[in-house]
Parts: C-alpha cells; structure tokens; sequence
C-alpha cells in the first residue's frame, strides 16, 4: 500500500461515476453518521481502491464492492497524512460499473472547513447549525470521495435531520419523511459536478424568496429575524442570473438557486451549486446600519459567486493549476454585472483596486505565475490570492480590452457550451477566444499566464521619436529577466484619438508624428498618456518631460479618473522600488489638491497612509510636516463633503466620506477628531441619531480611538458595549477593524487579547490585526506569544497566512527581517510558507526605501513647502 503514498493526485484505475450520500448530523454532541455508496467504473487492472478521506472513522467490516457478486475489503487503511483512503480487496475487480459501500462518521469540527458546527442563538439560547465548506479539499472529511475537480459525477443526497430544522442542499426536496424528533429530507438527483461544490445546512432559519422570469425559485436564507436584511441580494441575485443567462447563452442549470447566511464561515462566499454559502456581512443588507461599502460589497459578491454557477460549477478547471479561470473570471464578470445594474457606482473605476492589489503582490520576487504547480493538497488555500483572483481578473480585462467586448463574449459562450457538465484547462479557454477573434490570443496570452511579474514600460521622448522599453517591474528595485506581449494604447492631448500597438520585444522606437500624425514637442502643454484607461496589467515610467506634461494636465483636469488613479499609483510604486525619488512623487501628489473623484481619493489616502509610515522609521523629525501636507491634500474634499450626507448625493460620496475622515483623524487633525467624539457621543445617548449614520460610524470609531489610552479608557469602553450590544456582523466588524488603530501600545495588546476570546468569532479576528504603526511592535511579541494557540485554533485554514501577512509586513528594519526568519524557522508549515516569505520580503523593501529617503538630499525642504503651502 505504501506505493500510494505522498502521490500529489489519486490514481486513474477507478472512476466514480454517482454516489449515494446518506448523512445523520448530531448538533447536540457535534458528531456525524453516515454511508456512501459509489457507483465505481473500474478502468483498469486493481485489486485495490484508492480514494481521499480525512478525520472520519471509517467502519472496516462495512467497506464492500458489489459488481455481479459482492467482495468485502480485506484491508482498509486511513493514510492521514496523504488524506487518502486505501482499500485493498481479495482478488482484482472486474472491469466496469460496480457499487463502492462503507459506513463512517465524524465530528462536526469548529475549523469552518469540511462538516463543521457553526453557533447562533434564538431567544438568548446558544444552538449549533451543520455546515459544508468543501472548496478546496475538505469534501472528504464529511464523506470518503474522489475529490479532485476533474473526478465530476452526480451525487444524490438524503439527510437525517432535527425535524423542526431547514435541511438544505443543493437540490431541491424530492420527499420529507416525518419520524418523531427526527425527518428524513431526500433530494433530487444533482446533475454531473465536482465534489468540492457539494453543500448542505441544517440550522433554523427565515427566508425571502423570488422568481426569475423563466421560473428558476431563489431564495435567501438567513438568521431568525433578519429575512429583511436579505432583499437587496435576492434582487441582485434575480437580476444577475438573467444577466449570466444572456451573456453566456446558456440558461442557469438547476431548479432553484440558494444563498444563504452563516454565522462563521472563513471565506467571503462559496458557490456550491444552487446552495451559495456566505458570511453574513456579504449576504445581509440593513437599511439602517450598513454602510454603502457595505451594499456594493454585497452586490459584487453576489454577482462573483453567482458566475461561478456557470464559470466553475458547469465548466470547472481540470486541477487546482488553473484556479485562476475560476476565480479571475469570476471577479472580472461580477463587475460586469454590478455595472449593468448599478451604473452610477462607476465601478469598473473601482476595478482598479483589484488590478493594484494584483500589481502588489505580483511585484515581489516570492509571486507566483497565474497558474501555478499544486503538489500537495495543503499548498492549495495560498493561492487562494491577489494573484489568482486579481491579477487574473486583470488580464482578462487586458484581453477584453484588445480583443473587443462582442467577439470576446461570443467565445466565452461557445466555450461554456463546449465544455459544459465538463473540466477545463487555460489553452481551452485561449482556443476558444482564438477562434473567435482571429487573434493569437495563446501566443498573447502565455507570457502572463505562466511566468509571473509583469512590466514597468520606460517611455521617453527625443527628436520626435518615442521609445519604449520594457523591463520586470519588482518592487525591491531589483531587476528580473522576464519579457511579456505587451498591448500599448496610447492617446496624446485628446481621448478623440487613441493608438495601439503591441510592443513584442524589449524595446521599440516609433516616430511620432507617424503615430500620432502631430508633433508633440512643439506644445508643452500637450500630454501623453500610455495605457489608457489602465487597461493594461503594467506600470509605466515617463521621462521628467513628458511626467511634467502629465503632471501639468492633472492639476488643469484634462484626465480621466481612471488616469489620474494610473499616474499616482505608477509614481507610488516607482518610488518604493527608489526608480524616483520621493519628493517627485510628493510634486505629483500635490497636483490631486482639488481631486474630488472616489477612486482616486480613495488611492491617495492609502498612499498617503503608506507615506505616514515609512515617514516614520526614516525621517521621524518630519513626521509632523508630513501629517500636515497629508491633511492639507484633502482639507479641500473633506470641507466639501462635510460630515453630513447630502440630498440625493452619490453613492461614492458616500462612500468618500467615511474614507477621508478617517484619514484625517489618522493623521491627528484635531477639528476632525473633536468633531467624531461630538457625534458619537450622541450616538451612544441614541443608538438611530442622525449625527452619525453607518456611513461615517467607522470615521467616528477610529477617531474615538486617537485619544484613547490607559489613563482614559472612555472611548475604548463604550465602543465594546456597541460591540456587545449589537447583533449585526456588519457592525461588528467595523468596531473590530477600529479598536486596534489607538497609538497607545497598551491598548493595542488589550486589543489584541480581546480578539482571542469567545466574543469575537474565529472568523472576525483578522479584523483586529491592522494595528497603528505605535503598536506594531506590541503585536509581533503578542503574536510570538500566542503562536501555538493561534497556530492550533487556525492552522488548518487560510485565515493563519492573515496573522502572518498583517503583523509583519507593517515593518521596515533588515533586522526585524532577521528575527522573524529566525522565529519562523522552527515552526513553519507548507501552508504558510509562500506567506512568510512574501511578508517577509515587503520588511526589506520597506527597509530599503526607508534608507533611501534618509539620504534624499532635498527632502526636508520639499516636504517643508508643501506642508504650508496654501492649496
């Protein structure tokens, strides 16, 4: 048997085709019973099964494999640490379809992955919900199964179940059998799927339902009282499923749709197939609390997981490798949708927060190609990552972008028609969209699929020609030997006119005139800007002529939104990689003194943020002058929001709002935190004041906690008894994400301990974990001291690389580097390895760029000027 071990996929002798699933959860002891019967399509000479299980006890005398006759197991032996189950019989099996039986339980576990236990209370009494969260490998640890996304059979499903529960799963009810305290709930047949896409809840629950026009039943399940909360997705979720139908050409599969609530779940979202599992915060919608953020949280959710029903759930990516045409198309199309329905959000500008934090991580050497090798079960949930979902999004909407929305779509269609009920690889896909576009869109697309990095593109101007060149873009400044097909678009003066070309080699030198049909030198005023609409998945460096034009057109409002978020964030990561110095990047930001856009202010506050701190460790003499340029940059936006929402405002401004007083309480200004106290006071004397709606709560909270330290204690208190008073996540969530920004270190660590008790949810800790920059050193000691409790109550999920990543990206010294690594070198784990390494490298580029500041030789003086500068 030992042949079988440490193999990264099961082998091919044998292939399920259907399995029969009986499941008997005990929510009062939080074990589980149940059988599986498999029909087994026996493919090649073995007398031995090989299958994945894990944490169940499987009853040997049980196991048998019924073809003409029925053969018992000889030997079955559970390999935990391959999570494999190995079944050997007396003589070879015969060929073709047979039944696989066995009995097994469980344990109903509190680590929000396979068959797990999740708490709600009704009336003040505690209860314990049942719940799957199979993605990516957990499916054998409520049921022995082949669960890797290619194995797709169907799957029929009956529950035993506390009679006065919902049972759901992802069928609708066939049949309801009533016996006493108990009932027997039977499902319809699920069609062809993988086993990571099976879902069942039991827990009591309400529900608001709703009909899409061809009379596919939707439903939004949530907590007792609450169904209200669940309007606003049922309507998204109606809507979206009409659109996917006519963007993909194929109708959505199944009879009804569910999404539902669950108290704890570590993830966002999953789209089991018809039963879409969320956290509460990206399900619920409460008039009265929730903030905007939060409903276009809700919204992109919803759309992202409801076009996994058809990207994933009916064409599903062949192994985890390909991760990314799951999560990549699902986040580039949710923005579709979401902008379909709500225009006014304007939110393929927000997009580009997606292709940042995609450029981000993308910019360390520890990255990763979008699709990358999975050797092993437990490296999967890292990839779970910027890199597949953002990054990938991005290059699809690169390639949108130069292929055309109509032949892009068109293929997308015949792609799921052709694969449907079926598996995937990205080439699938690259034929399909080279088919209908006539493009050699694999030969475009390879070089961003399978190395990682991307580009920084040099443009520079000199007797009428331009010439662009390309080199790795990597934020340690460092250089990389990769090379891309990069789309150029350009457009000089005018969006009247834009220009492309694909820039093939390392470098090309093009005419301008002949391009641009005008020369460009003889108007300084005239502007260039590349890769327009930030379209593309690169950076781009000007030279000081044409940044000065770029510069000049910000400042006069020539640009769009979308550029003038590309120029910034472009200078930002330039400046960190020390490819220019800061004061330039300081200059640029000074023109933004008027910006009044969402997206952009949004960036500038977190480059800004960003500046505060490195400011910090490099230049702590500045830190004052600092702070004050920051609070001059947005007195001008934050004046004409003011604190108080205005008739018929825009949603971004709703948005904006909460951002920039933040901000400006973060950075110390007085009249802003005075102003926060004032109104939270009243809220605390009423909880429905209008002096501080959900929109600004967050503002108001984190300004509460600028002044709070161990002598006074006043706002750190009352905020708890908000906490504890509230039944809404959404709120929670926000306290949490507050608390831990107070500068007093000692409140920091109360913070910190707080998070481990039982009134925060395991889910909700990594809320907590963005401490002020005063306390950072606080929360690596509390990390190191609590490490093997944090690494026991977390370890088996993603959410541990969260603790990781947050507490010690934050600093900036080659030698906390060094003593992380040395902590880290005794107590590592495959599943936080990338993690580790990639946090580790943000230390030594921070540590770098602050050394770089230091020795700017005109810093002082420049950042002096524009503190006081009027604007």
């Amino acid at each position: 048997m030992d042949h079988f071990k440490g193999q990264p996929r099961l082998p091919k002798f044998a292939v399920p085709k259907r399995y029969d699933i009986l499941l008997k959860p005990n929510l009062s002891d939080c074990k589980f019973g149940g059988s599986v019967a498999v029909d087994l399509d026996i493919v090649s000479d073995t007398k031995f099964v090989v299958l994945n299980a894990a944490e169940l006890s499987i009853a040997s005398g049980s196991v048998s494999f019924t073809q003409k006759a029925s053969s018992k197991a000889i030997k079955v032996e559970l390999m935990e640490a391959d999570e494999i189950l190995v079944l050997e019989f007396p003589d070879l099996l015969p060929h073709g379809v047979g039944v696989l039986a066995m009995e097994f339980e469980g344990v109903l576990n509190d680590k929000m992955k396979g068959f797990y236990r999740s708490t709600y209370e009704i009336n003040g009494v505690k209860k314990n919900m049942a719940v799957t969260q199979f993605e990516p490998a957990d499916a054998r640890r409520c049921f022995p199964c082949w669960d890797e996304p290619a194995c797709k059979a169907s799957f029929k499903i009956t529950l035993v179940a506390p009679s006065e529960l919902v049972a759901l799963s992802n069928m609708p009810i066939t049949e309801e059998k009533i016996n006493g305290a108990l009932k027997t709930v039977s499902y319809q047949e699920t069609p062809i799927m993988s086993t990571y896409l099976v879902a069942v809840v039991v827990g009591l629950f309400d529900y608001v339902e709703n009909h899409t026009s061809d009379g596919v039943k939707v439903r939004v399940y949530c907590q007792v009282g609450k169904a209200n909360q669940g309007k606003f997705a049922l309507d998204v979720a109606v809507k979206t499923l009409e659109l996917y139908k006519e963007y993909f050409a194929t109708p959505y599969p199944l009879p009804k749709l569910d999404m539902i609530a669950i108290p704890d779940f570590a993830a966002g979202a999953m789209e089991n197939y018809g039963l879409v599992t969320y956290r509460e915060t990206a399900l619920l919608y409460d008039d009265k609390h929730s903030a905007a953020a939060n409903k276009q949280r809700v919204a992109t959710v919803v759309a992202h997981e409801l076009a996994h029903q058809w990207f994933g759930n009916l064409v599903t990516m062949e192994w985890w490798t390909h991760l990314w045409l799951n999560e990549g198309f699902a986040t580039w199309v949710s923005y579709l949708a979401t902008d379909s329905l709500f225009p006014e959000w304007k939110i393929w500008t927000q997009f580009l927060d997606e292709t940042v934090e995609g450029l981000k991580l993308d910019g360390l050497a520890e990255s990763h190609p979008i699709e990358v090798e999975i050797n092993h079960a437990s490296e999967i949930d890292e990839i779970f990552d910027a890199i597949s979902y953002r990054k990938g999004a991005s290059v699809i909407r690169m390639l949108q972008s130069y292929l055309g929305a109509e032949p892009f779509q068109k293929s997308l269609a015949a792609y799921i028609k052709k694969h449907a009920y079926s598996n995937a690889k990205t080439e699938d896909l690259w034929a399909a969209l080279e088919e209908g576009s006539g493009e050699p869109v694999t030969k475009l697309m390879n070089s961003w699929t399978s190395q990682k990095g991307y580009p920084v593109v040099a443009v520079n101007i000199k007797d009428q020609k331009l010439d662009f060149k390309q080199t790795q873009f990597l934020s340690s400044g460092s250089h990389g030997d990769g090379q891309w097909i990069v789309p150029i678009t350009l457009c000089s003066g005018t969006y009247d006119s834009r220009k492309n070309f694909l820039l093939q080699g390392n470098s090309e030198t093009i005419d301008v005139k002949e391009l641009l049909g005008f020369s460009i030198l003889d108007d300084k005023s005239r502007w260039l800007k590349i890769n327009v609409d930030q379209s593309g998945f690169y950076r781009v460096k000007y030279d000081d002529d044409l940044a000065a034009r770029l510069r000049h057109a910000i400042g006069k409002k020539c640009l769009n939104e979308t550029d003038r978020f590309g120029i910034l964030d472009d200078a930002f990561a330039l400046c960190m990689a020390r490819h220019q110095p800061l004061t330039s990047l300081l200059t640029l930001m000074s023109a933004y003194s008027e910006e009044l856009e969402y997206t952009v202010l949004s960036n500038l506050i977190h480059i800004s943020s960003t500046l505060g701190r490195i400011a910090a460790d490099a230049t702590p003499e500045l830190l004052k002058e600092f702070k004050h340029f920051f609070i001059n940059l947005f007195q001008y936006s934050a004046e004409k929001l003011g604190w108080d929402a205005k008739q018929g405002e825009s949603h971004l401004d709703s948005m904006l709002r909460g951002e920039l007083m933040t901000a400006l309480a973060v950075f110390g200004h007085d009249p802003t935190i005075d102003e926060a106290i004032r109104r939270f006071q009243a809220f605390l004397d009423d909880r429905n004041t209008p002096l501080l709606p959900p929109d600004v709560r967050r503002a108001a909270y984190v300004a509460v906690m600028q002044r709070v330290n161990t002598s006074n204690k006043w706002g750190f208190e009352s905020l708890l008894k908000v906490y504890r008073e509230t039944d809404l996540s959404q709120e929670k969530t926000r306290i949490l994400g507050s608390l831990s920004s107070c500068p007093d270190p000692n409140i920091v660590l109360e913070v910190l301990n707080f998070l481990l008790t039982p009134e925060v949810r395991s889910q909700d800790v990594v809320f907590g974990l963005a401490v002020s920059k005063e306390g950072r050193e606080t929360a690596w000691e509390w990390l190191k001291e609590n490490w093997e409790h944090i690494s026991k109550t977390w370890g088996s999920g993603f959410l541990l690389t969260r603790f990781v990543s947050a507490i010690v990206s934050p600093f900036a010294s080659f030698d906390k580097a060094k003593e992380v690594e040395e902590f880290f070198s005794t107590r590592t784990r495959p599943s936080i390895a990338r993690t580790l390494k990639q946090s580790i490298e943000r230390v030594h580029i921070k540590a770098k760029w602050a050394e770089s500041i230091r020795n700017e030789k005109q810093l002082a003086e420049a950042v002096t000027e524009l503190a006081y500068r009027k604007y």
